[in-house]
C-alpha cells in the first residue's frame, strides 16, 4: 500500500458529517487537503479551502488543480432533505462532474461516498424485506425513491469513469454514520422498535471509522470500480441477530448463521479489498428479545 505523505487530496462535501472528521484524519495521515464545500465553514481546517458547487464545471476544475487523489462526499444525503428533483439531480450531476473531470485530468484514484440505500430497501415505501441475509452487493435491487436511485446511479457512473478514463474508484456503501452519542440514541430507538432497523440490517458506522475507511480506500491496491458495504461488526440493536431475524424476517433465507449480535451484512469485500475492520463500536449490552416481539 502507498502512503498519503505529501499526497494532494481534493475532498468535496468537507462540511458534512463525514467530511468534518475525514479532513483532519487525512491531514494527520500526511495528505495536503483541498476542500470544496457549498457554504463556508469557519471551523474547517485544510491546506486550501474553496467554496463552490460540485455541479459546476468551473468550480470543480479549479478545485482539482494539482490534485493527486479525490474524495467525493458532497451530496444531498437524504430523500426528504430537498425536493425530489433537487436530490436526484444534485447527486447524479455532482458525481458525474467530479469523476469525469478527475478522470479526464489523469487523476488515478477516487473514493466516493455511496450508501446502503443503493439497493433500494431502506427508504422503500412498500412492505419489502431483503431477499436474503447477509446483505451483499449481489442482492436484488428494489428502488422506490429518488435518493436511493441517485446512489445506485452513482455506482454506475464510477464504473463508466473507470472504463472511459481508467480512474480507479472505490464507492463506500455507508450505513447510518454518526458519532457515539447519536448512535447510542438510535440503539435505544431500535430497542423499542427493532423492526425499524430490518432493512438496514441494524448496521451503523462511527464517523471515525468512516474517515479511516476513506484513507484505506485511497491507499489500497485495488484497480477498477468497486462498491461494497461497510459497517461495525455488531448491530446497534441490543438483541441477538438470529432472534431479530426469526421475529421480523422468518421467511427470508439466511446464507449463514449469525453469532450473538453479528451484523447481517457481508463485510468480506471491505476486509479483502481495503483491509477495513471497524475499530469503534458503541457500548450496547446484549439482551434477550422481549416476548412482545417474538
Amino acid at each position: 500500500m502507498k502512503q498519503l505523505d505529501g499526497a494532494r487530496v481534493l475532498l468535496t462535501g468537507a462540511s458534512g458529517r463525514i467530511g468534518t472528521v475525514a479532513v483532519p484524519h487525512l491531514r494527520k495521515a500526511g495528505a495536503h487537503v483541498t476542500t470544496l464545500s457549498i457554504q463556508e465553514n469557519p471551523d474547517l481546517e485544510a491546506d486550501r479551502v474553496l467554496i463552490g458547487d460540485t455541479r459546476s464545471q468551473e468550480d470543480v476544475a479549479a478545485a482539482l488543480e494539482g490534485a493527486d487523489l479525490v474524495v467525493h462526499l458532497a451530496a444531498l444525503a437524504h430523500r426528504d432533505i430537498a425536493p425530489p428533483y433537487d436530490v436526484y439531480s444534485t447527486n447524479v450531476v455532482s458525481t458525474f462532474n467530479v469523476l469525469a473531470q478527475a478522470g479526464a485530468a489523469g487523476i488515478s484514484r477516487a473514493v466516493v461516498a455511496g450508501s446502503i440505500n443503493a439497493y433500494g430497501l431502506p427508504m422503500n415505501r412498500h412492505e419489502v424485506v431483503p431477499a436474503y441475509f447477509p446483505l451483499d452487493t449481489d442482492i436484488p435491487v428494489d428502488i422506490a425513491d429518488w435518493y436511493s436511485l441517485s446512489k445506485h446511479h452513482g455506482e454506475s457512473t464510477a464504473r463508466m469513469a473507470w472504463r472511459q478514463w481508467g480512474i480507479d474508484v472505490v464507492t463506500l456503501r455507508f450505513p447510518h454514520v454518526h458519532n457515539e452519542k447519536a448512535l447510542l440514541a438510535q440503539s435505544r430507538e431500535h430497542a423499542g422498535d427493532p423492526r425499524a432497523g430490518l432493512r438496514e440490517a441494524w448496521s451503523y458506522l462511527h464517523t471515525a471509522d468512516a474517515a479511516r475507511a476513506i484513507e484505506l480506500s485511497l491507499t489500497a491496491n485495488t484497480t477498477g470500480a468497486h462498491a461494497f458495504f461497510l459497517a461495525a461488526n455488531r448491530t446497534n440493536a441490543p438483541y441477538r441477530t438470529e432472534d431479530l431475524l426469526d421475529a421480523f424476517a422468518p421467511d427470508t433465507p439466511r446464507l449463514r448463521r449469525f453469532v450473538e449480535r453479528e451484523v447481517p451484512v457481508d463485510l468480506t469485500p471491505a476486509r479483502e479489498l481495503i483491509g477495513f475492520e471497524a475499530h469503534h463500536e458503541i457500548p450496547v449490552t446484549t439482551l434477550d428479545l422481549p416476548a412482545a416481539f417474538r
